[in-house]
């Protein structure tokens, strides 16, 4: 029975094309684990198969995959592999050829950033050879168990690998869900969890656990399996301080970059840029004597044009509201003069190596309510004032830093100088 239609993703019907559909098709032949592709379209059950025919879908959604996916056996993956998007297609090109008699299915069922492994070799055995020879894999996962994207049915599955936590210090779940299901991949998380908890005594860590154990759902199919806590490295982890606050304690005095309209408002957009990625306190910027107004009005509307877009992006990405930097004028003679009982920190080519006084770096900027960062521009900072400094500090001997670099760098110096001092005197930031 010819019939036109078109399947969408959120299982709405239109017409469009004429599709022949076969009429000798028994329930017995499409299960729920079994695709039918017809005319590029598949089907997970015959009830789905038979609405289609209606045009009435039973439920909303429709998976649209090539016929790839309806030549690959799914519950017979051995391991999953985790790509950058749209970069599939060359990893699964890449271990076609470096593994011999692997099958291998990129998106499968259109879902991107996945690679599907099918081979005859232990799944842990396969993974370890892709970690050491792919590098364009993200993440590997072995897969032990295969089961219906059911809840019930990834909870009982969950249950056999109870003995891949017995040495465990702690472990989470970690649930990635791709198509409609009636439960979300929270509900997994609680679910598995629990279960896993039970059954093991080992208790759950979310934030760094020692096993990791994976549940990976691609349409109506779900993959599960253990793997180190350390194949999902954290920005955060309990070896790092966070040197971010002192960050606030810092008035970067930056003189101006003046070279022309264009090249001073560059300068200034990156310098901008550069103090609110860091969230510095604030950004004085202090010329010597008369300059160009001009000039200095575009090297002023660059610096606030970084700080701005910088910001906007911090306040959309980070889950604290970040700190704005705030951007004064004084002379920089004045400053030196006013602030003359404050720490004043030079950061000159002819200083000591910042190696050999990272530690009155540090000691100085934790004990100080604000400490004030000298950077100079296309002329460095002037030597008289040199006498006036705590300290003046080379941040790469043999090398004068472009003017656009110099702010980073000098943070960045403080920011190692900071934990090398808290690692020394305290320890491990976990014992704390």
């Amino acid at each position: 029975m010819p019939i036109a239609f078109e399947t969408r993703i959120d299982g709405s019907a239109t017409m469009q094309s004429e599709i022949k559909f076969p009429t000798n098709l028994s329930p017995e032949d499409a299960k729920l684990t079994t695709q039918i592709t017809i005319a590029n379209h598949s089907f997970y059950s015959w009830r789905s198969y038979i609405n289609a025919l209606n045009l009435i879908p039973s439920e909303k959604q429709s998976y649209l995959v090539d016929m790839n996916s309806a030549n690959f056996e799914f519950n017979k993956a051995s391991v999953i592999v985790k790509t950058l998007r749209n970069y599939e297609g060359v990893v699964a090109q890449i271990l076609g050829e470096i593994f011999q008699g692997v099958d291998v299915l990129a998106s499968p069922l259109n879902f991107s950033g996945i690679v599907l492994v099918k081979a005859d070799v232990p799944p842990e055995d396969l993974a370890r050879e892709i970690k050491l020879r792919v590098p364009e894999a993200e993440r590997v996962l072995p897969i032990k168990y295969y089961v219906p994207a059911e809840i019930e049915a990834i909870s009982s599955a969950a249950q056999k690998i109870v003995g891949d936590l017995a040495n465990a210090k702690s472990f989470a779940v970690s649930t990635v869900r791709r198509g409609r299901h009636a439960f979300s991949s929270i509900d997994v998380n609680i679910r598995v969890g629990a279960v896993l908890k039970e059954a093991s005594g080992c208790p759950v860590n979310l934030d760094f656990p020692d096993k990791v154990v994976f549940v990976e759902i691609i349409g109506p199919h779900a993959y599960i399996g253990v793997i180190d806590g350390s194949d999902f490295p954290k920005k955060i982890t309990p070896r790092k301080f966070q040197v971010k606050e002192y960050f606030k304690k810092v008035s970067l005095v930056q003189m101006p970059y003046l070279g022309g309209l264009e090249a001073s408002h560059e300068m200034g957009v990156r310098i901008g840029r550069e103090v609110q990625t860091f969230e510095v306190g604030e950004l004085v910027i202090a010329p010597i004597g008369i300059v160009k107004a001009d000039d200095l009005g575009a090297f002023i509307r660059g610096i606030f044009e970084g700080i701005e877009s910088r910001y906007q992006i911090q306040a959309r990405t980070y889950a604290h509201k970040p700190h704005k930097t705030e951007v004064y004028v004084q002379n920089l003679y004045e400053l030196v003069r006013e602030r003359i009982k404050e720490p004043i920190i030079v950061f000159e080519p002819e200083g000591e190596p910042v190696s050999s006084i990272a530690s009155k770096l540090a000691d100085i900027t934790i004990r100080s309510d604000r400490v004030n960062f000298l950077v100079g521009s296309r002329e460095g900072i002037p030597h008289g004032i040199f006498r006036f400094a705590n300290l003046v500090v080379d941040l790469c001997p043999g090398v004068t830093i472009a003017t656009d670099l110099a702010a980073a760098s000098a943070l960045i110096a403080l920011a190692f100088a900071i934990h090398q001092k808290l690692s020394s005197e305290i320890g491990n930031p976990s014992e704390i």
